[in-house]
């Protein structure tokens, strides 16, 4: 995972057994994905648990690493960024899906009606940012797949020109509003901090990247869903065991492997396994075997 050219991170809340009660901890994921790009390396992601959400996580689990690391805009992660971090900067692109969900929110009429509002108060101009986001959407979901190139070629002909409109756009609209209007603040999500456009746009000058922070937020959909199974964490080192199992499970899945009977097979042969063989349990070797003994 420490050799990936991009990863993706985000993290969830986990309760953690606490004295009178429960309290949130976190757990974070790092996701490698390169099949947007066509890249050679399998799938895989790790998992990280901490008992609170401070920046001295994300760089600690990413001390060494160097790359693009596909996000959200939590401030945790700005050390990453700094131009002099040792062995040098992480290159930030954030998510398009975070900024769009934003517009979202103020133009969905269902949703309006659901929550027993007039749908006339849907806004025209988050309506408007909404369908333009979705525009560049179209044209990645035609390029997810191709060599970065070929991705870069298309982004460089029809989504820079829709992007740099938009900018512009966003631009007069905000001028138009108070600062304390929620569409003004939806604005200000892809403008307010120095270099926030940056990262947005950093797609369009690199094919590797994603549009969005998808991946790694599908890793974290396990954990979502388990929350409402088990009660809390136990400990600290609970916390550390869950991370460890997500770890294998949620990479198994990628793979395309059934991570139960992954799991047991890997069991049963690893005691008489020499330490200089275990690679060949991993998943995308493992699975390898199997198709092998299989044909």
């Amino acid at each position: 995972m420490r050799a990936a050219e991009r990863l993706h991170g985000d993290d969830t809340t986990v309760p953690l057994l606490a004295r009178g009660g429960a309290r949130k901890a976190r757990l974070w994921t790092y996701v490698r994905d390169d099949r947007p790009w066509n890249g050679g390396d399998p799938p895989a992601a790790f998992f990280r648990f901490s008992r609170d959400r401070e920046k001295s996580n994300p760089n600690q689990h990413l001390a060494g690493w160097q790359g693009i690391l596909q996000a959200d805009a939590y401030g945790g992660y700005n050390d990453l960024y700094r131009e002099d971090r040792d062995p040098g900067a992480v290159t930030s692109a954030l998510c398009w899906s975070h900024a769009r969900r934003k517009f979202f929110e103020l133009a969905d009429i269902a949703g309006n009606v659901s929550k027993g509002k007039p749908a006339h108060q849907i806004s025209p101009v988050a309506l408007e940012a909404v369908k333009r986001i979705d525009a560049i959407f179209d044209i990645e979901r035609e390029i997810n797949g191709l060599d970065p190139e070929a991705r870069l070629a298309v982004r460089r002909e029809l989504s820079r020109p829709l992007v740099d409109r938009l900018h512009v756009w966003l631009l007069e609209e905000r001028a138009k509003l108070s600062r304390h209007n929620k569409i003004a603040k939806a604005i200000n999500y892809m403008f307010e901090k120095k270099g926030r456009w940056q990262a947005f746009t950093a797609f369009l000058d690199d094919g590797r990247i994603c549009l969005t922070n998808n991946a790694a937020e599908r890793a974290l959909r396990g954990v979502a869903l388990g929350r409402k199974s088990w009660l809390f964490a136990g400990s600290e080192r609970g916390g550390q065991r869950a991370a460890a199992m997500y770890t294998l499970i949620v990479t198994a899945k990628m793979n395309d492997i059934d991570p139960q009977a992954w799991l047991a097979d890997v069991l049963a042969r690893l005691p008489d396994m020499p330490a200089s063989r275990v690679h060949e349990l991993l998943p995308w070797n493992w699975k390898k075997q199997s198709i092998a003994e299989a044909a």
